[in-house]
């Protein structure tokens, strides 16, 4: 019952992270004004515009994530043993949805959102998906965990931390590229490509374009890592999956600047991104817990 629990908070809180994209993609971050956690002074938005509705979605479903959170850890704890990796796996997710909450809130009573294109702003958003990305790692081993108790801390390879690090640098700089095509949509992709050679009056169209290059260089390591780098068995199977779905997100990516970003691309190419991100982890804990040790590389 708890790791099919432990799986479910996984779920939904990945979710949560749509949902957010929604919010950023429709221009709906102001919908409740600068006010945290009330919505314009109000517990519910009563007769609000459509904005509104879609930030205090995303907000009920990040307090519905936060109770889930918490009812994990308790659990957890309470049917594990001092000392245990996976109360430490459990208690990060503690510690990075409470870090989630203050990120979105400084955003909100900064008023970072909406049309602004501050230099905050370009910071505050990666910095928030990278911390997306701790959460769902933390979750994603504490499910993982509770089924499969490592038997000691895990020794990873310095190829697996480094890929690790590839693909939050893909979080980052996918967030960055996702915030310019919303605040300077291009109404053709020879129009986008020249936004980004011009840098059309935006240091976020200037950047724009950093995503794509290392999102396939790194992309196709992390895939490399998973063709090459697995024993036969489970982990295998996990390396394959990992492969295709970079092998899937690429093309994805590329189909969303040739269709200028619609929002069901944008949500579509997030939730491969999500997806890879949690089954690169699942082949690092895989192999931590296996009676073999990886080699370092």
């Amino acid at each position: 019952m708890l790791g099919r629990f432990a799986w479910g908070v996984l779920v939904l809180n990945v979710f949560v992270v749509l949902l957010g994209a929604v919010v950023r993609a429709t221009g709906s971050g102001a919908g409740c004004g600068a006010n945290w956690p009330t919505c314009d002074g109000q517990v519910i938005p009563t007769d609000a515009a459509t904005a509104t509705w879609i930030e205090f979605s995303h907000r009920a479903a990040s307090g519905v994530a936060l109770l889930a959170v918490i009812a994990l850890v308790a659990w957890v704890f309470r049917v594990t043993s001092r000392g245990e990796l996976v109360r430490k796996a459990a208690g990060w997710s503690l510690v990075a949805i409470i870090s989630e909450a203050a990120i979105g809130a400084v955003i909100v009573l900064f008023e970072w959102v909406a049309d602004d294109s501050s230099l905050a702003r370009l910071v505050a958003v990666p910095l928030h998906l990278v911390n997306t990305f701790v959460l769902l790692a933390s979750l994603t081993v504490t499910a993982w965990w509770v089924e499969h108790r490592p038997p000691e801390t895990p020794r990873l390879p310095r190829s697996y931390k480094w890929a690790g690090v590839g693909l939050l640098v893909i979080a980052a700089t996918g967030s960055v590229t996702a915030l310019a095509d919303t605040l300077f949509p291009a109404t053709s992709l020879m129009d986008g490509i020249a936004q980004d050679l011009a840098g059309a009056g935006s240091l976020l169209t200037q950047v724009r374009v950093i995503h794509p290059v290392v999102a396939t260089m790194i992309g196709a390591y992390v895939g490399f890592l998973g063709l090459t780098r697995a024993r036969p068995g489970r982990h295998q199977k996990i390396g394959l999956m990992l492969a295709s779905i970079v092998g899937v997100q690429i093309f994805a990516g590329i189909a969303n600047i040739v269709l200028l970003t619609p929002l069901w691309m944008q949500l579509l190419h997030l939730a491969l991104a999500d997806g890879l991100w949690i089954m690169f982890i699942l082949f690092v804990v895989e192999a931590s817990i296996s009676d073999h040790q990886v080699a370092p590389v």
